[in-house]
């Protein structure tokens, strides 16, 4: 479990990181999402030690980082996947891992299968394409069988069988109890593999969720109905929980709390004829933009044939 309290970072009058309060809960994969500059990677280089905070405080299973005995054994991280010697080959650089944090040999062998590096564990780390470097990345991520494994960007420069590879690697590694948390900008595959989502903007904290509770606020359960009738139906539809929308004079109206389905029961029991019954499909990348449009660093504009970048402030 990795937990935040108050977890803020500045550097000089800039503040990457402002008070962060979240918890990642084990058996379930977490989303980290954020726009550029939104305080992500500050954040996670605070739970591995490698920054330290200005204010506040992050735990890993309870102790610091720093406190661990082995701590590689504990969390496993992916933050930069080229910080390898370029000159090592694959094997060896987890095998030096292991031998200076006390990891049985047969480990090694162990992740190079897991992360497909098999044909290639023996050609140097500098030579590999940006998707195999990947894959090292994370072999050495799960080097330590860690009951925490935290990965930004995870599928950056993987092929789609890399890509699906990933996916399934972070449900298994979710279904065995461990904590997993995963930053992207990938909108479509976190809605794939993410239970749980935390949200930041500008080093804030804009919601800790799930994925249907973010979807569903920003009118992902809503469905748009037209009748020749809308008094009636709007009748026929109140009850707790309902939420009927129209206006006056005409036969539109949007409803949320209730299916389409049911809406189609409801008006069918009651005689009520309707020309038009469809729910508002909203993504997940549409619900995130709508959450984070005040907290983009950089606008993008276009002016005549060229297209230029407004920034907004730099945050992290």
């Amino acid at each position: 479990m990795i937990d935040a309290r108050e977890l803020t970072k500045r550097y000089g009058e800039k503040t990457a990181v402002d008070g962060l309060d979240f918890t990642v809960r084990p058996g379930t994969v977490t989303g980290f999402l954020g726009p550029n500059g939104a305080g992500k990677s500050t954040t996670m280089r605070m739970i591995v030690g490698l920054d330290a905070p200005t204010g506040g405080s992050v735990t890993v299973n309870g102790r610091h980082y720093a406190q661990h005995r082995a701590p590689l054994q504990e969390v496993g991280a992916l933050l930069e996947a080229k910080s390898v010697h370029p000159g090592r080959s694959a094997y060896r650089h987890l095998k030096a891992l292991a031998l200076t944090h006390g990891i049985p040999q047969r480990r090694v062998d162990e992740v190079i299968e897991i992360a497909g590096l098999g044909s290639v564990a023996g050609k140097r780390a500098g030579a590999f394409s940006l998707g195999m470097g990947q894959r090292l990345g994370i072999a050495a991520a799960l080097l330590g069988d860690p009951q925490t494994v935290m990965l930004d960007e995870p599928v950056n420069g993987l092929d789609p069988e890399g890509v699906l590879w990933i996916r399934n690697l972070l449900t298994s590694l979710a279904a065995e109890g461990r904590t997993v948390f995963v930053s992207s900008h990938l909108m479509s595959e976190v809605a794939l593999v993410a239970d749980h989502l935390i949200i930041v903007g500008r080093g804030r904290l804009l919601a800790d969720t799930t994925v249907q509770d973010l979807v569903r606020t920003a009118g992902g359960d809503t469905v748009q109905v037209a009748s020749q009738d809308p008094a009636g139906l709007r009748d026929v539809l109140a009850g707790p929980g309902v939420d009927v929308i129209g206006h006056i004079g005409s036969e539109e109206l949007q409803v949320t709390g209730l299916t389409a389905r049911e809406i189609g029961l409801k008006a069918a029991e009651h005689g009520i004829a309707l020309f038009e019954l469809s729910t508002r499909q909203v993504s997940l990348e549409q619900a995130f933009m709508d959450l984070t449009r005040d907290a983009v660093e950089y606008h993008g504009s276009t002016t005549g044939s060229g297209t230029t970048a407004e920034p907004l402030g730099r945050t992290a």
